[in-house]
């Protein structure tokens, strides 16, 4: 079985992001990262802090960094937004395009029903682009709402085509159950985001993930296109905490 690539999420390392840029992503292809996934996009302009497209799409190439997801805010799916969303993506070569999180719409079933169209009519237009849009995990995602976890009810409620982006450790953070989320909706994990929990820190490895399970039904059940690592040190400051995850990932023979 071919090694599902595993990229970084740079709000890890948002710190030193906004140190620079270019030595940051130098940095993540050295420590041996594939990939990278901007967040905090909002479709307002095709550009990201501060970098245009074409100019952030240079230097990703220079560090052999293709862009593997961004995390938006769910206006950036609406409106006009939706066009400069899809220019940015298309310059960057990214093709998943993930709703961050969106708290007020998670909290109400009619919130949850107006959310799933927001992502099932975007998910029509992105198609015949060959880009998708999906939906990221946090914690209060796994809230009850008429008696079950919102994140359910978002998933029956959405086309197969949307991205059901799992965070492992956001989930069980909020309450939630990574395992039972894997074999709920099968073929539904194009990317799937590695945070362990239970243990101060954040390296994975060191918490209490049952990585063997995650990985098999991610092996088996799951169309894994990406792993996306979203650990890192205090205000995302430093690269220990993301180098230790990523050679934790190589001991389980993942990288």
């Amino acid at each position: 079985m071919a090694q599902i690539p595993i990229g970084l999420q740079l709000f890890s390392v948002r710190g030193e992001c906004k140190k620079g840029i270019p030595e940051t992503l130098r940095a993540v292809a050295d420590m041996g990262y594939r990939g990278v996934e901007p967040w905090g996009y909002a479709g307002d302009a095709v550009a990201w802090m501060g970098w245009s497209a074409a100019d952030l799409r240079k230097l990703l190439d220079d560090c052999g960094l293709p862009c593997c997801g961004i995390h938006m805010a769910p206006g950036a799916l609406l409106g006009d937004n939706l066009a400069r969303s899809i220019e940015l993506n298309q310059i960057l070569g990214n093709r998943f395009l993930i709703v961050a999180a969106d708290k007020q719409r998670m909290s109400s079933m009619a919130g949850i029903e107006e959310l799933a169209g927001i992502l099932n009519r975007s998910a029509a237009i992105l198609a015949p682009l060959g880009l998708a849009c999906g939906y990221h995990a946090h914690g209060f995602d796994f809230t009850e709402v008429e008696g079950e976890q919102a994140w359910y009810h978002l998933f029956r409620r959405t086309a197969p085509e949307v991205i059901m982006q799992l965070d492992v450790g956001n989930c069980a953070g909020g309450g939630g159950d990574p395992v039972r989320v894997l074999k709920t909706f099968p073929g539904r994990a194009r990317s799937v985001h590695l945070k362990d929990y239970g243990k101060p820190g954040g390296v994975i490895g060191e918490g209490s993930a049952d990585w063997p399970e995650i990985f098999r039904l991610c092996d088996t059940a799951q169309p894994v296109e990406w792993y996306v690592v979203e650990e890192g040190g205090p205000d995302g400051l430093g690269f220990d905490v993301c180098a230790r995850s990523l050679a934790a990932l190589k001991r389980m023979g993942r990288c």
